[in-house]
């Protein structure tokens, strides 16, 4: 047989194929549906979702008509070596973001990230390539300000790639389905993300002051001592964190009998002094005939198995453990149970960690260390989720932890909105915890770095995050904690933590100068407190981000789009760190804020500034979220170029579900330039709630032109303000 010129050169080229990415074989579009506003669903043939089951999607999307004609961005499927891959070719000039949980830089150009997580402590593994959570969601921008999204619905061990002109996503599992979002800005894709994916539930208000935490405060004693402190100095704190030696030998769901042993007190104690108190669990269950927990998993047949008759064990800080095995919805039913009894000493919110599931397997040969259970370790499923190996479910098993424990947490306290953190976690999670960036480093490098991080996870569906304030790993000296506590007070979540070894870093323990800083830049965060507030209303209904990229003021002005050290809060609120260098700002009317006397004197404090247009509400200086912020309300207000702005307040009891029943406000406050005044008043309210007693005052500051011109009125009847 002879063969042709052409046919040999294919043979050749197939063989060169093969022998460097081994076999690849497409594989053609099954089906394409609309399931939203300007989102369509693509399945490759041979999709089976008992082998890639959706654990992002909040619900199965449903056919909203035919596919826009036109539509260009069509997801290319393949398997090489039988694993799943999905290629989306693009055109033209684009802007990269998203990833989740990633560090490096905002614009993800050129990068490359390992999903699979995994507990890296300084974010040393693989460089940084590989972090606690599984985001596949990238976004994409165009030069005209129009935007695109694209989710891989899978949660199989995977890498995802963001060259110019394409986005690169290889799976070691099965075909999944892909969503693609096409719209006219980036904020309207995050819009349809949350439809797909779901958005966050409103926090309690408490949530939203500043957090105490080390790893750990080791005594009932050590804890009070640390609430003392915060209100004998008067400093804003709202939360004090129990990390893991508040248990008996580490075993969940326990509490030391000697340094703890009366939690319901330490508990009381706290909340008579305005605090709350929030305390951790693992997954890990120390192996032991004689405790509750064990005893109880095992009867209920709950853990994870090697096989039909033998337990999985890993170690991790009790030692040898046993794992629940989340995929079973018995299993899950099971952990939400075991929170009544210890939330019922009044313990406030949760927070799950070493959820990757991280496993101490050091005592192995390097070449077998994986730090989490082998690829091949079978999981029960149930309900829709279907038995599959640890290789399929590992980047979910923090995500059904923690929706295990939303329910236990709700379960217990149904009047009360559930407060859980979450080191471990998979895109769509953010409907059942808070997250923070895991276990950075105190140095220069990760204070910078904590921006685009926080940024990207809020340009990937989760709001609620931020960073180890001061750096957890290492020690801090008071330069450092002065400049990271001077934005990290503006970021979302707000906590300052440290590890154990390293130095006190409560704001009191750099010095006087160093207290006075911290005092002031958590002076300012509890007075935006009702801002902040609103934002986080407006992001549980839309699941736009509370802590926005620069560019986000202008979508079509290209040379913000890799600005990572200034960041929006909401729309209307500008932050410059200090350590900023020649940031790329927005243009237009931005004037320039103050909040707290002396804040301009202090070199650590960011630079804050009011958008053109915008009011901002505000509050007085309070020590705990629980006070009255409202005696009285402030306006803080900058007119744009026509002499109007206008901004809202949202109101509700702060805690609870009477909002879903009516019981909450939401004000629109206008401000408008006429024959030399400026008037201020409300002009709408929604909701029941009848506000009257909350806010009787109000005092406006309107900033114009570098001058700040003050008036005092009353909800009723407004301010006006002569600038003549």
């Amino acid at each position: 047989m002879i063969m042709n010129f052409k046919t040999i050169l294919l043979a050749v080229y197939l063989t060169l194929v093969v022998a460097t990415t081994g076999w690849c074989q497409k594989v053609p579009l099954l089906k394409t549906t609309l399931v939203g506003n300007r989102i369509v669903e693509f399945i490759p043939q041979g999709f089976d979702s008992n082998k890639t089951p959706s654990l992002i999607l909040s619900s199965t999307p449903k056919p909203k008509g035919t596919v826009p004609a036109g539509w260009s961005l069509v997801p290319e499927f393949a398997l090489v070596d039988h694993k799943a891959r999905a290629v989306l070719k693009l055109e033209g000039n684009i802007s990269h973001y998203g990833g989740g949980e990633v560090t490096g830089p905002l614009l993800r150009n050129g990068q490359s990230i390992k999903l699979w997580n995994t507990d890296t402590g300084a974010y040393s593994v693989e460089g940084g390539k590989r972090l606690y959570q599984t985001h596949p969601w990238v976004m994409g921008v165009r030069q005209d300000g129009s935007a695109f999204g694209i989710i891989f619905d899978s949660s199989w061990k995977a890498e995802l790639t963001t060259n110019d002109d394409e986005i690169i996503y290889n799976s070691e599992g099965a075909l999944f389905r892909v969503y693609i979002i096409d719209r006219e800005s980036p904020q309207e894709v995050l819009k349809g993300l949350a439809e797909l994916t779901g958005t966050i539930k409103l926090p309690a208000r408490w949530t939203l002051g500043y957090h105490q935490c080390r790893f750990s405060y080791d005594s009932e004693k050590r804890v009070m001592e640390i609430a003392e402190n915060f209100r004998e100095k008067k400093i804003p704190c709202d939360v004090i964190w129990m990390d893991i030696d508040y248990m008996q030998g580490y075993r969940v769901f326990t509490f030391d009998s000697i340094r703890f042993p009366n939690p319901k007190r330490l508990n009381d104690n706290l909340h008579k002094k305005g605090f709350r108190a929030v305390y951790m669990i693992d997954p890990g269950v120390k192996v032991d005939q004689g405790y509750s927990v064990y005893q109880s998993g095992s009867v209920n047949q709950v853990w994870v198995m090697k096989n039909k008759t033998e337990e999985y064990h890993g170690k991790v800080w009790p030692g040898e453990c046993a794992f629940p095995d989340f995929t079973s919805p018995k299993t899950r039913n099971w952990w939400s149970g075991l929170y009544k009894d210890f939330l019922n000493t009044g313990i406030d919110g949760v927070w799950n960690d070493m959820n990757e599931p991280a496993v101490n397997d050091s005592d192995f040969p390097a070449e077998k260390q994986l730090g989490t259970m082998p690829y091949d370790t079978p999981h029960k499923g149930g309900a829709d989720l279907p038995a599959g190996p640890h290789l399929l479910y590992h980047n979910a098993y923090g995500r059904l932890m923690v929706e295990a424990s939303y329910n236990g947490i709700l379960q217990t306290n149904p009047d009360k909105r559930p407060f859980l953190l979450t080191r471990s976690n998979l895109l769509g999670g953010q409907r059942f915890a808070a997250t923070w960036t895991g276990d950075n480093y105190a140095g220069w490098d990760h204070l910078k770095l904590s921006v685009p991080m926080s940024l990207t996870l809020g340009l990937s569906g989760q709001p609620f995050n931020g960073p180890d304030i001061g750096g957890f790993l290492g020690n801090t000296d008071g330069d450092l904690w002065a400049s990271w506590l001077g934005f990290g007070a503006f970021m979302p979540f707000a906590r300052g933590h440290a590890c154990a070894g390293t130095n006190d870093k409560e704001p009191w323990a750099y010095g006087a100068a160093v207290e006075k800083t911290s005092r002031i830049a958590l002076e300012r965060r509890y007075r935006l407190l009702p801002y902040l507030y609103t934002l986080f209303y407006k992001s549980s209904k839309t699941g736009l981000p509370v802590m926005a990229p620069v560019f986000f003021a202008d979508p079509k002005e290209t040379r913000l789009r890799d600005e990572q050290q200034a960041f929006l809060v909401g729309e209307n609120l500008l932050v410059v760190p200090a350590f900023a260098k020649n940031p790329l700002l927005p243009g237009g009317i931005w004037e320039e804020l103050t909040l707290i006397e002396g804040e301009k004197q202090d070199k650590y404090q960011a630079v804050l500034k009011i958008k053109g247009g915008s009011i901002i509400p505000a509050g007085k200086v309070i020590q705990n979220a629980a006070e009255n912020s409202f005696d009285p309300l402030s306006l803080l207000v900058c007119l744009n170029e026509k002499g109007q702005a206008e901004g809202e307040l949202y109101l509700d009891a702060g805690d609870g579900f009477g909002y879903e029943k009516g019981d909450y406000a939401l004000i629109t406050f206008t401000a408008q330039k006429k024959n030399g005044n400026i008037v201020v008043k409300v002009l709408k309210t929604e909701g029941k709630r009848n506000v009257s007693k909350e806010i009787q005052k109000i005092t406006a500051n309107v900033l114009l032109n570098g001058k700040t011109y003050t008036g005092t009125g009353t909800f009723k009847n407004g301010v006006t303000i002569s600038i003549k």
